[in-house]
């Protein structure tokens, strides 16, 4: 299929051959036959990426804080490992389209309804698009293709309207006539309000007068007399800014049109560096209005589909988009008179040059259609990379076949496989088309896909890299178990004792036991190695203390989800694991506790002491703490025995004391990705077992399951 990206690095603007996304579970897959350009929204993300380094620095210094934040954090390589990442991609560009259902994984809808669909992650200029069910409406029979493509703008229009509160007679001023303010303009006419709009682009005045505007004129200092007549002196009832733009000034003339106790909404992109004196004087109602309406940001009403009751939220982002097409379907409202140029899906970048202004030409809704014939969009399950060299590497005999590759992947993973001499990129699959096409080029993967299946049944994959989300990772190990093909996955193994019996059974019947390998990337790094090899003469049990400041996570991240096993299980299996390598000795016991906060942000069981014991005799806390302060390094241990300690600061320092004398060495903070990666390949190209034997993956995964139980029972779980 066709998709319309931007390269973030040299801002060009392509249209691209890529594979078709996949339907995820309550969700629709649309073939799309027309799109609309924002031209705020967009222009303004476009022009970015266009600019120069220094420039999007100075246009966007909250980004330049994350990357000092993360330098502090994560240190200077992998940090600058995720800013080339970044810049060395493609952006997804649109969020609101029409066309048909053609696959449905919801109850909602079937193959063959027509629809309209939003949001900034899903509705692409793409052929086709994946949207949850949230973000799907029918498109009444009355509405083309071309209007219902304005759906998602006017959603936008229409939760600004709902904002001000808005009553039969008043006098509304619009600032910003362009397509979110024209469609604001006929909103407010159809509410029975008389509506001024104002711009600093007269040309754009007689489409708002056709459209039903009582008042037009200039955005400058001379309006607020003019719309003290029309307000018989009172000023406006409401303000609703639909401008874009990184002035102020809208604000600022909001202010001094608006009546005392009016409302000022601000729906468009603009600057907010205003005064307090203003609204405190005149008791102004302000409000920044939340884009479609309730559900916005909600990954739970978004990407779960799980609805507001509509007695207690009226206004969805969805019910927003059904009320705007039913408006068009009555001939309330007029979008087709918007509507300036139209440019098939292969000409986007033309269309781009009309609102980044290299084409000099009047214009306001920009549609792009889409009419390749259905063969067409038929791709292979893998594309081919053009930009992948042919050049091989010396020793090239480990074909790597790659299941997700977001931020972690690509930091942490991807750069260690890319530079080892023996490994041979064949495939990459990503839940989207852009990623996989970004990641592909970046890394040098010979193609690129979406269908993950066809990556672990490719020929030349000798060995499988799995980093998709942690619920996804059981299903692959199974695949590649099936396939008969050796797999290397992130932790966690999997998510629940279901899973991993099922993958136990797959094992046993295979017969091939060294065939999966975890990514316990810790029991490599330099300092644990050493103190392995200072305790290896011990014959009296250890005693262990491994502090993480792990820090807070929002609970209604995918991090804290319980179908992704939370942190427990998707981190803490590190410490243990690490345990479990000191000792060369499995967990048979543990013992959990955790505090529980009032908090209703906070997540629970976020900061919690695991007590296990071993099988050797040792014992082992790991404190996973969500409540610290941030300034503090991540990991910490400690190691007890036989009259000797160690102590490991965050993979940076270690001291090994024995006899009175201390021993100090330096390290660079790695954690052990390299050398795991580098042990992985080996084992694969030598055909000898993966480093970590699979009896010690599985009682350690067994060991999460464990302390999950016992928070739960409040009792010892022997494994």
């Amino acid at each position: 299929m066709l998709q319309v990206l931007q390269h973030q690095s040299t801002g060009e603007i392509l249209v691209e051959e890529l594979p078709l996304p996949h339907c995820p579970p309550g969700a629709v897959l649309v073939r799309v036959s027309h799109s609309l350009i924002s031209a705020g929204t967009e222009r303004t993300s476009v022009s970015k990426a266009q600019s120069s380094l220094l420039e999007r620095a100075l246009q966007q210094p909250q980004e330049v804080k994350k990357v000092f934040d993360s330098v502090r954090k994560d240190g200077i390589v992998p940090t600058l490992r995720k800013v080339q990442n970044t810049l060395d991609s493609y952006k997804p560009l649109g969020y609101s389209v029409s066309g048909v259902v053609i696959e449905s994984r919801c109850t909602e809808f079937a193959p063959g309804d027509r629809v309209a669909c939003g949001g900034n992650k899903y509705a692409y200029h793409a052929e086709v698009v994946a949207v949850p069910k949230n973000l799907v409406v029918r498109v009444p029979e009355a509405v083309s293709g071309e209007e219902a493509a304005y759906t998602t703008l006017g959603a936008i229009a229409m939760q600004g309207v709902r904002q001000a509160n808005v009553q039969l007679g008043m006098r509304v001023a619009v600032l910003g006539l362009g397509l979110l303010g024209q469609i604001t303009v006929q909103l407010l006419k159809a509410a029975g309000c008389r509506v001024a709009g104002l711009d600093v682009n007269e040309s754009l005045f007689q489409t708002a007068q056709a459209l039903g505007a009582d008042l037009v004129l200039p955005s400058n200092n001379d309006a607020r007399k003019t719309l003290e007549a029309f307000s018989n002196g009172l000023g406006v009832d409401a303000v609703i800014i639909t401008a874009s733009t990184d002035s102020d000034e809208p604000v600022k003339l909001a202010m001094d049109i608006v009546r005392k106790r009016g409302t000022v909404v601000v729906v468009g992109a603009v600057g907010m560096n205003i005064q307090r004196s203003p609204f405190y004087e005149k008791e102004v109602n302000f409000t920044i209005s939340c884009s479609y309406g309730a559900g916005r940001y909600d990954p739970v009403y978004e990407e779960q589909g799980i609805d507001y009751p509509a007695a207690y939220v009226r206004w969805t982002e969805n019910r927003n988009m059904q009320s705007f097409l039913e408006l068009i379907a009555a001939g309330k409202m007029d979008v087709r008179t918007m509507t300036t140029h139209r440019f098939p899906v292969e000409e986007a970048a033309k269309a781009y040059s009309l609102i980044t202004g290299a084409v000099k030409e009047r214009y306001s809704g920009i549609v792009l259609e889409y009419t390749r014939p259905e063969a067409s969009l038929k791709t292979a399950p893998i594309l081919t990379n053009r930009k992948a060299t042919t050049q091989t590497k010396f020793s090239e005999t480990v074909g790597v076949g790659v299941i997700g590759a977001g931020a972690f992947a690509q930091t942490s993973l991807l750069p260690y496989i890319q530079r080892n001499k023996v490994a041979k990129l064949i495939a990459v699959a990503t839940s989207t088309p852009v990623s996989a096409k970004s990641v592909a080029e970046h890394f040098g993967f010979a193609g690129f896909g979406t269908d993950a299946s066809a990556v672990a049944a490719h020929e030349q994959v000798d060995l499988l890299v799995c980093a998709s989300r942690h619920d996804s990772h059981a299903a692959f190990v199974l695949e590649a178990i099936k396939q008969k093909k050796r797999i290397f996955v992130e932790k966690p193994l999997c998510i629940n004792s279901e899973e991993l019996t099922r993958i136990d059974t797959a094992l046993e019947e295979s017969q091939v036991y060294d065939s999966v390998m975890v990514g316990f990337n810790r029991r490599f790094s330099e300092p644990f190695v050493k103190m392995r090899e200072f305790f290896a003469r011990r014959k009296d049990p250890m005693t262990m203390m491994y502090r993480v400041n792990a820090g807070a996570i929002p609970r209604d991240s995918w991090i804290q989800d319980r179908a992704q096993g939370g942190r427990i299980i998707g981190e803490c299996c590190h410490f243990i694991d690490c345990m479990a390598f000191l000792t060369g000795a499995v967990p048979v016991s543990v013992f959990a506790q955790s505090i529980s906060t009032p908090n209703f942000q906070a997540a629970q069981h976020d900061t919690v002491s695991i007590t296990l014991t071993f099988s050797d005799g040792s014992l082992g806390t790991v404190h996973y703490f969500a409540n610290g302060d941030s300034s503090l390094p991540k990991e910490y241990c400690e190691v007890f025995c036989e009259g000797a300690t160690a102590q490991m600061h965050n993979f940076t320092k270690l001291d090994m004391m024995r006899s009175g004398k201390t021993k100090h060495y330096s390290f660079g903070g790695g954690k052990g990705h390299a050398e795991e990666i580098a042990a992985m390949l080996d084992s694969v190209q030598s055909g000898k077992p993966f480093p970590i034997d699979y009896a010690v993956i599985r009682a350690v995964t067994r060991a999460t399951f464990a302390a999950e139980e016992s928070l739960a029972m409040g009792t010892l779980v022997r494994i």
